[in-house]
């Protein structure tokens, strides 16, 4: 299909951008092929009219989890147990799967067109992926790590990661994930907010430092990126010692950390959503333990603290909201981008940069997409208000193009408890 977005202003995505009328996008199949002069298109092209609204390229949300709903859990629930049940047998994981796909399409109808996977079930985001490149389904284009790795008692384990009991173990896994074509391996370095026992003490150091170099070393002999969780000073630091291309999340950082990371030219994923609920809203909300608020916080500072000082220091950073914990959902990426505004103190323009254009240079897809330019898939979204002024703008989307394949007035059901507590943090 050809069509002409017309009337519309254009937002490129561009560490550069502003607002800018009197331009005519033209798309033809999956690609951008031209921006004109509005009324010098040529014919046979249909037109939309976007009268005044603002075209921008589809958002990349780079921390994602596809097997979770987000929805607010009043007590902390086995996730092992409860995957080990989903994957018992041909009907559950057929179920699960059909799952996953809506949660996809999810991210796709609230403007999200690029998601990168960082454990979940089985092989379940590389068939999504591909399903979806196919057009055999509607969701976001995947880079998918299926997966993560993990080791007994680690973060996720047994969930949306294996365990690995040693280093060989943790290879054999590596070479499961290859032999299922993911696009990124995933470590799962420290522990987290849930698992810690004490006061002080989340992300706790649980992979051996031989177990994260080794698996780096493998991974990139097969061409393999590799993302680590980590939520302590101490586990980035032998995160980024291991040679891992990025840390999820991050911590309170010093000068070693900052060093190792320009040594190892990797780059932050920063994710204050996951950290926000448990930091800030009232426990009788949240429903979270002293220690897990007290431990929150401890995250939530620690994450706002190391991407103040990555920006600071010319350390890359991109945007996830770590979607599938509670209180995150499959819609909600728009919140990390003003949450970026809010606590870490970039301008609108910066953070929609963040997440377009920036996030598909450092996912290794800047020649596909990220910016509104000829060449580039037509991943697009249209917002009646303007981003740039106000990035709430981007809760409301009007229009979706995927790979050139359109979605007007997209519409989805908003957990409506979630978006009332939420949204109590959507001030400046």
């Amino acid at each position: 299909m050809q069509y002409a977005l017309k009337n519309g202003i254009l937002l490129d995505g561009t560490a550069e951008m502003q607002a800018v009328a009197g331009k005519t996008v033209l798309v033809d199949g999956e690609k951008i092929t031209d921006i004109v002069p509005t009324g010098t298109e040529p014919s046979g092209y249909s037109a939309i009219d976007l009268r005044g609204r603002y075209l921008m390229p589809g958002l990349i949300n780079m921390h994602v989890h596809l097997a979770g709903n987000g929805k607010p859990q009043k007590k902390q629930r086995d996730n092992a147990a409860l995957v080990k049940k989903i994957m018992a047998t041909g009907l559950t994981r057929a179920v699960a799967y059909k799952m996953v796909r809506s949660f996809a399409k999810l991210e796709l109808l609230s403007g999200v067109t690029t998601i990168r996977t960082v454990g979940g079930l089985g092989d379940f985001d590389t068939r999504l992926r591909d399903q979806i490149a196919a057009g055999r389904a509607d969701g976001p284009r995947i880079l998918a790590a299926n997966e993560g790795i993990s080791v007994p008692g680690g973060h996720m384990a047994g969930s949306v990661a294996a365990a690995a009991r040693s280093t060989e173990e943790a290879l054999d896994l590596l070479a499961r994930a290859e032999a299922q074509h993911v696009d990124l391996v995933k470590l799962m370095v420290t522990g987290g907010v849930l698992d810690a026992k004490a006061k002080g003490v989340p992300g706790e150091l649980k992979m051996p430092p031989e177990m994260i170099c080794a698996v780096c070393e493998a991974a990139h002999r097969s061409g393999y990126t590799v993302a680590a969780h980590a939520e302590s000073p101490e586990g980035v630091k032998a995160a980024l010692r291991g040679g891992v291309d990025s840390i999820e999340h991050g911590a309170k950082p010093d000068d070693e950390m900052l060093a190792l990371f320009k040594e190892t030219g990797a780059f932050l994923c920063t994710t204050i959503s996951p950290a926000l609920p448990y930091a800030l809203f009232n426990r009788s909300v949240s429903n979270a333990s002293e220690v897990e608020q007290y431990n929150g916080n401890v995250v939530f500072e620690g994450i706002v603290a190391c991407a103040k000082a990555a920006l600071e220091n010319g350390i890359p950073v991109v945007l996830g909201n770590d979607v599938g914990c509670p209180w995150i959902t499959q819609y909600d990426f728009w919140r990390e981008l003003f949450y970026f505004h809010k606590y870490v103190g970039v301008t609108n323009a910066f953070a929609l940069h963040t997440a377009t254009g920036r996030a598909a240079d450092l996912a290794g897809i800047g020649a596909e997409t990220g910016t509104v330019s000829p060449g580039k898939c037509a991943d697009l979204i249209v917002t009646a208000e303007n981003p740039l002024e106000d990035l709430r703008a981007l809760r409301h989307v009007d229009l979706v193009l995927a790979r050139g394949r359109l979605y007007d007035r997209p519409k989805f059901k908003v957990n409506q408890t979630v978006a009332r507590e939420l949204d109590r943090y959507l001030t400046d």
